[in-house]
């Protein structure tokens, strides 16, 4: 008896895995205005301006509505970021 319940309860623990792991996959969010403080605070932790690297990085979040992940590097996670540029016609976006 007790090996009927054990059989019935793993059973039902990986049919209940396998629905929620399907549930789960979502694509990314895109973020909204409210949340480009927070990346660009953890784009900019390193930064050796940061001020100036947190105040472009807002302008352009606002524009593009994405931060590329870490704290530098990976732009081609977001081309608009990416391809900003100054009036000097170097990367607007640190």
């Amino acid at each position: 008896m007790k090996l009927l319940y054990f059989t019935l309860l793993l059973v039902s623990l990986l049919l209940s895995s396998s629905f929620l792991a399907d549930a789960t996959v979502a694509p990314a969010p895109v973020p909204v205005a409210g949340s480009c403080n927070a990346m660009c605070s953890a784009r900019c932790a390193k930064a050796g301006i940061p001020k100036r690297c947190f105040k472009y990085c807002c302008v352009c979040c606002d524009k593009c509505k994405c931060v590329p992940s870490g704290t530098y590097g990976n732009k081609s996670e977001c081309p608009c970021y990416r391809d900003m540029l100054n009036s000097k016609g170097k990367s607007k976006c640190p």
